[in-house]
C-alpha cells in the first residue's frame, strides 16, 4: 500500500518517513484544508477524486478535512460528521488513495461555539458563554456530562476511521475550535477544574487525546494539530503553546502539528496573503451576514502579510521541547522550502493551498520539473469552498494573478 520509492541520491523530503507505526512513501502531508463537497455530510465522488488525484500525485499522505465528531460539531452544511452510515464511502476513499501508493488521514474536531446554528438546529456549545460574531450567535455553556459525551465521540469517531481504512487520525486542537477553544483564554473563563490555570485548559483537550491514544493502541498514527498562538491579545501564547505540547505528547500524541489563528476571530492569521471579501460576499447565503460582510469585512478580517515559511521560528520552539516527530506547515511552496524545514530538524511537512494550485506538484517536483508552485496567495480558493468545493480559481475561473510576498 505505501511502498516507498527508489530514494537515491533524493532530497530528504522525498525519502520515506514514519509516524508512529506507519511508513509514508515521502515526508510530505496534504494539510487539513477543508474542501466544501461533502453534501448531506457525507463523501461524494468529488471529494473521493480530489484526494485521488493529491494521491497519483505523489504525496505520502493526504489528510480529510474537517470531519466533526458529532453532528452539533459542523460549521457547514457540507462537510462531514462521522457515523456508520458513511463508513462505505469513506472506504472507497480510503482504497483510491491507497491504490496511488498513498497513506490517508482524517482530521477529527468540534466546531465548538462557532457551530452553524441552521444546521446544527440548535444553541452551540462551548466552554464558556461566548457571543460570536463569524455566526452571530451566543453559545451555551458545556456541562460536565458534554465534555463526557465530547470525549466518547472523539473515541467513536476515531475507531470509525480505522475501520473505514484510514491509516492515521488528526486531532483538531488548533485554529479556535472546540478543543482549541478550551485551551484560549479568551473563550475559557471557566471557574471550575478546566478553567483558570494552562493545567486545568489542558485538562479536556488531553483527556482526549488520552482517550483516542487507548482507544487505537499503542502503533497507530493519532496527530494533534495545535496552536502556537491564537493570533490576538487574551488569547494562547507561544509560552503555553510549549506546555500544551509536552502535555499532548504525554497523553499519547504520535506527532504534532503546530498552527496557528481562530477561525471566528483572526482567520488569515492562519494563512495569511490576501483577504477576498468580495468573493466571500458573493458566496455568502444569509442576508444579515452577506450584509455586515460587505460593510465591516476589511474591519473583521485583518490582513496579514505572507512569506515563506512564516511559522518556522515559533515552530522550532515546539520542535526542540518534544520527542516525537513534529510535522511543519506554514508556508511551503517550494523544494527548497521543504528543505530548509529538514535542515531545521522537523520530520515532516504539511502542505495547503500548493496543492489546491497543483495536485501533481509532488511528482513535479520529486522528477526535477519544477521547484515550486506558482500559488500567489490570493486565497479565493478559501471563499471558493462554500460554493462549488475547493478549487484554484486561476484554473478554473481564469482570475488573473498577482505575485503577492
Amino acid at each position: 500500500m505505501n511502498t516507498p520509492r527508489k530514494t537515491t541520491n533524493q532530497p530528504k523530503i522525498f525519502t520515506p518517513g514514519k509516524i508512529g507505526s506507519l511508513t509514508l512513501r515521502n515526508r510530505t502531508i496534504r494539510a487539513g484544508c477543508f474542501e466544501g463537497l461533502s453534501p448531506k455530510a457525507a463523501p461524494s465522488d468529488a471529494l473521493i477524486e480530489h484526494h485521488r488525484k493529491i494521491a497519483a500525485g505523489g504525496i505520502g499522505m493526504t489528510t480529510v478535512s474537517y470531519c466533526a465528531v458529532s453532528s452539533d460539531g459542523v460549521a457547514f452544511g457540507n462537510e462531514i460528521w462521522m457515523r456508520e452510515e458513511i463508513l462505505p464511502d469513506l472506504k472507497r476513499l480510503t482504497d483510491a488513495v491507497h491504490k496511488e501508493g498513498a497513506a490517508a488521514s482524517i482530521q477529527l474536531g468540534h466546531c465548538g461555539f462557532f457551530a452553524n446554528r441552521s444546521v446544527i438546529k440548535k444553541a452551540p456549545i462551548g466552554p464558556s458563554r461566548k457571543f460570536c460574531l463569524f455566526r452571530y450567535s451566543i453559545c451555551r455553556v458545556m456541562t460536565e456530562e458534554d465534555i463526557r459525551r465530547l470525549r466518547e465521540d472523539f473515541v467513536k469517531a476515531a475507531r470509525l476511521a480505522k475501520r473505514a481504512g484510514f491509516d492515521a487520525v488528526e486531532i483538531h486542537a488548533g485554529h479556535g475550535y472546540l478543543l482549541s477553544q478550551f485551551l484560549s483564554p479568551w473563550t475559557n473563563q471557566r471557574k471550575d477544574k478546566y478553567g483558570g490555570s494552562l493545567e486545568n485548559r489542558l485538562r479536556f483537550p488531553v483527556s482526549v487525546v488520552k482517550a483516542v491514544r487507548e482507544a487505537m493502541g499503542p502503533g497507530y498514527p493519532v496527530l494533534v494539530k495545535m496552536n502556537l498562538e491564537d493570533g490576538f491579545k487574551g488569547g494562547l501564547t507561544i509560552d503555553e503553546a510549549v506546555k500544551a505540547a509536552k502535555a499532548f505528547e504525554s497523553a499519547g500524541a504520535s506527532a504534532l502539528i503546530p498552527s496557528c489563528g481562530f477561525t471566528a476571530r483572526t482567520s488569515f492569521y492562519m494563512m495569511r496573503g490576501q483577504v477576498p471579501i468580495w468573493e466571500y460576499v458573493k458566496s455568502e447565503k444569509n442576508p444579515l451576514t452577506k450584509m455586515g460582510m460587505a460593510l465591516f469585512g476589511r474591519f473583521i478580517v485583518r490582513e496579514v502579510p505572507y512569506k515563506d515559511l512564516f511559522l518556522l521560528g515559533q515552530s522550532k520552539r515546539i520542535k526542540d521541547a518534544v520527542k516525537i516527530p513534529v510535522i511543519y506547515i506554514g508556508g511551503v511552496c517550494s523544494v527548497a522550502d521543504m528543505e530548509t524545514a529538514m535542515r531545521e530538524g522537523f520530520s515532516f511537512v504539511q502542505i495547503g493551498r500548493a496543492l489546491v494550485r497543483d495536485p501533481n506538484i509532488i511528482n513535479q517536483m520529486q522528477n526535477g520539473k519544477t521547484a515550486a508552485v506558482d500559488c500567489d496567495h490570493c486565497n479565493r480558493c478559501v471563499a471558493e469552498m462554500a460554493v462549488s468545493g475547493v478549487s484554484c480559481t486561476s484554473v478554473t475561473k481564469g482570475f488573473r494573478r498577482k505575485v503577492y510576498k
